[in-house]
Parts: C-alpha cells; sequence; structure tokens
C-alpha cells in the first residue's frame, strides 16, 4: 500500500509498542509525511520515535509522551502533534486497555473502577480533544482499537468485554455525528494478536493461557500479527475507505465470526 497515505499526517496514541508501533511503521510506509507517537512513559515513547526515524529520516517523527486517559494529557498529545506537524489527518487510539482476563467472581472489587474508567477514557479523550481541528479542516480519520470481546462473551472477560463494546459503540456514535464534517471512524476488533507486549503477557498467565491457546487453535487461517492489522488501519485511513465510516471490523484469522 505504498503511497496511499502520501502528505498525510498521524497521531497514534499508545504507540511506543505493540500494534500502536506496528501501525505507525506501516502509516509511514504508505507514504504519510510525519507521525507522533503516544505513550504514557516518555522513555518507551521517546524509543519508539527514534527507531522510526532511523528507517525513516526524510519524515518528521516525534514523542508525545502523555496520559491520554485524562483530559490535560489528551489535549497534550494533540497539541504536540499539531505543532510538530501542522495539521491531523488520522488519529489511531491503541490504548484501550491491557487487563488480563479474569473471571468476574474472582475480581477485587477496588480494581474494577481501574479496569473500566482509564480504558474508555484513553478512547474518548483522544477523540474530543482532536475534534474540533478535524472539524475545522473538514476531514479525518478515526480509527479505535477494540477487540472482539466488544462481539462475543468469553469467560473470564466480562469487564473487558463490557470496555470492548463501549468503545465499539462509542466509535458508530461519533462516525454518525462527524459524518457531516467529514470526519470517519471506524474501530478495529482483534482476537489474539502476536508479536505484542500484551500476547507475552497473555500466554504467560495460567488462566488467560489456557483459555487463548485454544483461540489459537481455531485460527485456522493463521494466528493474526501485529503487523496485518497495522495493514487494516492503513486501508482505513486510505482514499480507499472514503465511504466505510462507523464499522466494527473483525480479523482474528477464523477464530469467530462476529
Amino acid at each position: 500500500m505504498s503511497g496511499v497515505l502520501d502528505g498525510k499526517t498521524a497521531l497514534l496514541t499508545g504507540a511506543s509498542a505493540g500494534i500502536g508501533l506496528a501501525t505507525a511503521r506501516a502509516m509511514l510506509n504508505a507514504g504519510t509525511s510525519g507521525v507522533v507517537i503516544n505513550g504514557r512513559n516518555a522513555e518507551r515513547a521517546d524509543a519508539a520515535a527514534q527507531s522510526l526515524k532511523a528507517d525513516f529520516p526524510d519524515r518528521t517523527i516525534t514523542a508525545a509522551p502523555a496520559d491520554i486517559a485524562t483530559p490535560d494529557g489528551a489535549t497534550k498529545a494533540v497539541e504536540t502533534a499539531l505543532a510538530a506537524l501542522g495539521h491531523i489527518d488520522i488519529l489511531v487510539n491503541s490504548a484501550g486497555g491491557n487487563d488480563m482476563p479474569a473471571l468476574f467472581h474472582k475480581l477485587d472489587i477496588a480494581t474494577i473502577p481501574g479496569m473500566v474508567g482509564p480504558a474508555c477514557n484513553a478512547i474518548v479523550l483522544p477523540c474530543r480533544a482532536v475534534l474540533d481541528h478535524m472539524s475545522a479542516r473538514g476531514s479525518g480519520s478515526i480509527i479505535n482499537v477494540a477487540s472482539d470481546a466488544a462481539k462475543i462473551a468469553t469467560p473470564g472477560e466480562s469487564v473487558i468485554g463490557g470496555v470492548m463494546a463501549f468503545i465499539a459503540m462509542f466509535t458508530r456514535g461519533l462516525a454518525i455525528e462527524a459524518k457531516r464534517n467529514g470526519i470517519r471512524a471506524n474501530c478495529i476488533t482483534p482476537s489474539i494478536v502476536r508479536g505484542t507486549p500484551l500476547y507475552d503477557r497473555l500466554m504467560e498467565d495460567p488462566f488467560a493461557g489456557k483459555l487463548f491457546a485454544k483461540a489459537e487453535a481455531m485460527a485456522h487461517l493463521g494466528v493474526v500479527e501485529a503487523e496485518e492489522l497495522a495493514d487494516l488501519a492503513v486501508f482505513l485511513a486510505s482514499p480507499a475507505a472514503a465511504r466505510i465510516t462507523g464499522q466494527a471490523i473483525s480479523i482474528n484469522g477464523g477464530i469467530s465470526a462476529a
């Protein structure tokens, strides 16, 4: 898909590793003139930006460390991106939750608010922070990353599934509201994804490891890699997807057909 994003710019949140970083690289390969990498940890965000600069020395690549699950952090990330890039054509949010699956009756009640609020805010707040800018320009593509837990009830993912369903429905609502200003919003809903820090954590956990080992066995078309999700994000941000909005698209190797 080389060249399909020529001249575009992108802000990617939760992008210091995993799906977000793979998407940043794919968008640079597709021709974006610049990307801004957000992460909560300044050192990791800067390291990710530097790794991209080494391969794309002619592009504008900047780190924007901030906690985008807070209003101030989301605003700061957008302001940093605007200062570096001049405008934002694409927003990719992939920081919407990394909690481990656990049966609901085994969850400590005190941990539940931390599973719900930050994961939802990490998607909603960057969208709101960038919306006025994109509306004024009359264009923009927003891509939120959730998971198939939004569509399929799975033991151990009652809270996680609720959060992912929120992200998917929020994206649909945003798409309907923002279309009049030329803004598209779509959601990517993967299942198990190899090549990410979360994958390693999941497979090392006794409960989650068994759960996702079964999922992998059902992926008869192959277990998805982060780079494949990144390619889907490039397509959704490209002119080829100009009429696609409000969709929650699964890429999971055949684990489910939701």
